[in-house]
């Protein structure tokens, strides 16, 4: 693709990396046929190679207007589109500096701005949201359907660590959502790796992935600092992993190392924690597969949902189903398995009406096999497909626990 960037812009680090990125892309539109937004609203627009030359287009004029933000705001950064790209384009990447520059350039409705700061002042905060989701349990009677059907269906279930000492330790990042509304998922994920001779220690904080995907970069870096020097004991006392069991978190930490790169007091930190950073299905898969298997019979048949965050965000299609299919569990094959559920961070919140309708797709392809559970691994598409089926939904590492 020819580009011709603003003189303003051409000379920046992130107008070099978009010039570089941009000028891979081929126009090819494979792109087309695995993207969400395009299969449901048909505008090349709402598709990735859409969106690039919304993106070259603001890149070329250092303007933008509300249209071309709006088109950016529908992408789900499922990134399906880089798993299908033949030429290797880092679509992800190009669209945060796309955004970057719409945010820096067209006004958003003060509406939107208030909403976008609720979210980041209570989601990434545990303190903040114990109290509102126990207001929304007790007033649940009372709310629209659709904010109904968002709460978790029973209150968090307290759940025990193992406390057996293990030569070897990893981190385990306990999160924000996850630690509030399911914090029986990292206990089970201790469980597991105690049996494989490993203690968990816990790991408090956000890992900033709300931030990130809102184009809050100063609120980013500042969440990857504060978990730096929170983690960072651990890290030099000789912790094999920062593992994440929500998948939506880990391509945020991996990201540490480039978000931080021009900071001279974390820069040589950050580059060093994004290496340790991995889903836990990428750390288990290398132990004893035996000590894994569980003591009672499998759950069976199973809808396994794989995030796009653990498909095309890390690159491990299909690694937690042979997992679970080698520890005897039976899997329903799922129809259109590469598509996204809708939940995509705050997506199910910003654009309910697409995250809706993508939602019913996905639950009716997971339904198909009539499963006795829907397993995951990502706390956002955990309650977003518990809002759309009466299947119970659990994460994978729940199954093995």
């Amino acid at each position: 693709m020819q580009t011709f960037i603003h003189t303003l812009l051409a000379d920046t680090e992130e107008g070099r990396e978009a010039d570089c990125i941009l000028r891979r892309c081929v126009h090819c539109g494979f792109c087309n046929a695995t993207c969400p937004t395009f299969q449901l609203l048909g505008d090349e627009r709402d598709s990735p190679r859409g969106r690039i030359y919304l993106i070259k287009e603001m890149l070329e004029n250092n303007t933008a207007t509300r249209e071309t933000q709006l088109h950016l705001d529908r992408c789900l950064t499922c990134r399906a589109c880089e798993t299908t790209c033949p030429s290797g384009v880092e679509y992800n990447r190009l669209l945060e500096i796309g955004r970057s520059l719409a945010e820096r350039h067209a006004q958003r409705p003060t509406s939107e701005r208030l909403q976008r700061i609720a979210l980041l002042e209570t989601v990434p905060n545990p303190a903040r949201m114990r109290p509102l989701l126990k207001l929304g349990r007790a007033a649940r009677a009372f709310l629209p359907a659709q904010i109904r059907r968002s709460l978790p269906r029973t209150a968090a279930r307290k759940a025990s660590w193992p406390t057996a000492s293990h030569s070897r330790h990893v981190l385990l990042l306990e999160g924000c959502v996850q630690s509030v509304t399911h914090p029986q998922i990292n206990a089970a994920a201790a469980r597991l790796l105690d049996r494989l001779g490993v203690r968990a220690v816990p790991a408090a904080g956000c890992c900033g992935a709300l931030a990130h995907h809102l184009t809050a970069e100063q609120r980013t870096r500042d969440t990857a600092r504060r978990n730096i020097d929170a983690w960072w004991a651990d890290v030099e006392s000789g912790a094999e992993a920062v593992l994440l069991s929500a998948s939506g978190c880990a391509p945020t930490v991996q990201e540490y190392g480039r978000l931080l790169k021009d900071d001279p007091s974390y820069a040589e930190k950050a580059a060093r924690l994004s290496a340790l950073a991995m889903d836990i299905s990428e750390f288990v898969e290398n132990e004893d597969t035996e000590k894994m298997r569980p003591k009672t019979t499998p759950q069976s048949p199973i809808a396994f949902h794989a995030p796009c965050s653990l498909q095309h965000g890390l690159r491990r299609s299909g690694r937690v189903e042979r997992l679970l299919t080698s520890l005897g569990f039976e899997l329903i094959p799922i129809a259109d398995a590469h598509l996204c559920c809708g939940s995509a961070g705050s997506y199910s919140i910003l654009q309910r009406e697409l995250s809706e309708r993508l939602l019913n797709e996905k639950v009716r392809h997971l339904e198909a096999g009539s499963p006795q559970v829907i397993a995951t691994a990502n706390i956002g598409c955990l309650a977003h497909l518990e809002s759309g089926t009466d299947i119970p939904v659990r994460h994978w590492v729940e199954l093995l626990a």
